[in-house]
């Protein structure tokens, strides 16, 4: 009974000294977790990452930026010039037409009857002026031998002018008469692309009734407004010499469509209202574009730039790295040391995609463009990638997207 007794106080001292040292590793493991996160909270976060590219500097072109729409430089709503049941439609509707062709076809007969009697009626009178001719000859011939009175040469002579004027009378009636045949035949007086017909064969139409629209093709206008400062800034620019004035035209454009990347067409402005609109304080303006290729059709959106000048040595910067401060703009700007700091800057316009600074940065400043966002305070460290002021757009925003 006492071995069993002493057995079990040794199991029970061993069951206890395990048990101490099971704390003992536990106590130790949890001092050194509390050393190392307090060893990764002293050091910090990683420094975020963005992306930075230096200031260019360049020469560039200045552009106004207007919207407007793509009008046809000759459009003529098609009417006829005679009545009568329109016998056919020559043409394919939307298709493009040349000049002089047959459009339409207004049934001929009626007219055709009217020319026949209008010369008829036009060799009845040059029959009757040769007669009357003859007979004042004679007139005349009986008058140097007295045979006649002076009364009767007066009236030969007057019968003989009176069929000359019935000739050209005649000859009038007839002309008409074969303009109203050929005005049966309904032609477009312009190449270009003709609209729906309006009419169909068998409907009877006057002068008043609108048959077909056509647009001219091989040029367009574009229309658009400028307001009244763009008005007197390029008359400035013109009284001073630095560019041609905006009334005399010549002034570059360039336009894109609605899903045009940029502005890829060239033209220039042909014409300048001779007024501005009280109202709104603009004042038209047009421009004319090649549109040899057909891309351009009457209505269309247009994005418009106008020249507005250029300027040497300018900075430019993505419109990307500009944050806002109430009414003040700001980038960032790393250091040599890798800090952020924050520069106010002054900006310009839009050149070639880029924004203009005017003042608050310096040639070879590297300037963030992508990951502001990740910086809470000027003077923060980051860690920076270099990249292209320019055509770097879709890597920054992959950045922004995967970080």
């Amino acid at each position: 009974m006492n071995v069993h007794k002493m057995f079990a106080n040794r199991e029970g001292r061993r069951a206890l000294m395990a048990t101490a040292v099971v704390a003992g590793l536990v106590i130790l493991a949890g001092c050194e977790s509390q050393a190392d996160t307090q060893e990764a909270a002293e050091q910090g976060p990683p420094p975020p990452q963005v992306s930075v590219a230096q200031v260019l500097v360049e020469d560039v072109e200045l552009w106004d930026a207007f919207t407007g729409r793509i009008e046809a430089v000759e459009t003529v709503d098609l009417r006829p010039r005679v009545s009568g049941y329109i016998e056919s439609v020559n043409y394919t509707e939307g298709q493009e037409v040349e000049k002089g062709e047959v459009l339409f076809v207004i049934d001929q007969r009626p007219y055709r009857a009217e020319l026949e009697r209008a010369e008829a009626e036009l060799q009845r009178a040059r029959a009757h002026a040769e007669l009357a001719r003859s007979e004042a000859a004679r007139a005349e011939a009986l008058a140097q031998s007295r045979s006649i009175s002076r009364e009767e040469l007066d009236q030969r002579r007057a019968a003989a002018a009176t069929a000359e004027a019935d000739i050209l009378a005649a000859r009038a009636i007839a002309e008409t008469a074969r303009l109203n045949m050929e005005f049966t035949e309904v032609r477009a007086p312009i190449a270009g692309r003709a609209g729906r017909a309006l009419v169909t064969p068998g409907n009877l139409v006057s002068e008043a009734s609108p048959l077909t629209r056509i647009v001219a093709l091989d040029r367009v206008h574009v229309h658009f407004h400028s307001d009244e400062l763009a008005y007197l800034h390029y008359d400035a620019m013109a009284r001073n010499g630095s560019q041609a004035s905006f009334r005399e035209g010549g002034i570059p454009v360039r336009v894109g469509l609605a899903n045009d990347e940029g502005y890829p067409y060239r033209g220039e402005v042909d014409f300048v209202d001779n007024r501005l609109d009280a109202e709104a304080g603009t004042i038209l303006t047009r421009a004319v574009l090649d549109n040899s290729e057909g891309r351009f059709a009457p209505g269309m959106y247009a994005r418009v730039q106008l020249l507005a000048g250029s300027a040497e040595d300018t900075l430019l910067i993505d419109d990307k790295a500009v944050l806002t401060d109430q009414d003040r703009k700001y980038v960032y700007v790393v250091d040599e040391e890798g800090r952020a700091m924050r520069r106010d800057v002054q900006l310009g316009r839009m050149a070639d995609g880029l924004r203009v600074v005017a003042a608050g940065l310096e040639p070879g400043d590297h300037v963030v463009v992508n990951g502001a966002q990740r910086i809470f305070f000027p003077g923060m460290p980051v860690a920076a990638e270099s990249v292209d002021m320019r055509g770097q757009a879709e890597g920054g925003n992959e950045l922004a997207a995967t970080h």
